[in-house]
């Protein structure tokens, strides 16, 4: 039987950067404050990666004609793009755009 590539889950939790309290709403991976995740998942929301790890926003750009995060993982350096959420800190978001954004699958 093949697994989902996605999972819904409605977590809370409190940032661990920032300190800010963000409530789940079953697509919400980041804090819309700082923007900063965290390295859980294979596919979103099957909580299979042990590694923990901060994933740390390292730029933001047009995808699909999208806007999306670029995150690094401080811990084991994984790379991957995320989507915004109607939330997210515009002004953070606008800096991290100013970046180069290499192309990572």
């Amino acid at each position: 039987m093949q697994q989902k590539k996605f999972i819904k889950r409605s977590e809370d939790f409190v940032c661990e950067v920032c300190g800010t309290k963000v409530k789940g709403t079953g697509y919400t991976d980041h804090c819309p404050s700082c923007l900063f995740s965290k390295h859980v998942d294979v596919f979103p929301g099957d909580r299979k990666i042990k590694c923990g790890g901060l994933m740390e926003p390292i730029g933001a750009t047009k995808r699909k004609g999208k806007w999306q995060i670029l995150y690094c993982c401080q811990k084991c350096g994984y790379k991957r793009f995320n989507k915004i959420a109607p939330e997210d800190n515009k002004e953070k978001i606008a800096k991290l755009s100013q970046y180069p954004v290499e192309n990572v699958k």
